[in-house]
């Protein structure tokens, strides 16, 4: 069986965020330089009246695609616009 990881960078994952949460503020580092463990802040009035968790379960949802491509590792940081 053959695997097939894709290289991820900053600006896809932030692209991504910003697709499926509109009018969110994402701001995404590569924590190791290596395109596949990543830091996210995102800044969304979507999440008003969310729970911490629920909050993050929007990002991961956001993020579906590359989650199932092989992205490794993304810390998550969110807060209410």
């Amino acid at each position: 069986m053959l695997i097939i990881y894709t290289m991820f960078n900053c600006e896809m994952l932030q692209k991504s965020i910003e697709d499926k949460l509109t009018g969110a503020k994402v701001e995404v580092w590569d924590t190791r330089n290596d395109g596949n463990h990543f830091q996210a802040k995102v800044v969304y009035s979507g999440f008003e009246g969310k729970t911490l968790i629920e909050q993050h379960k929007m990002v991961y949802a956001a993020l579906k695609t590359e989650m199932g491509a092989g992205l490794h590792s993304i810390s998550i940081k969110t807060k209410v616009e």
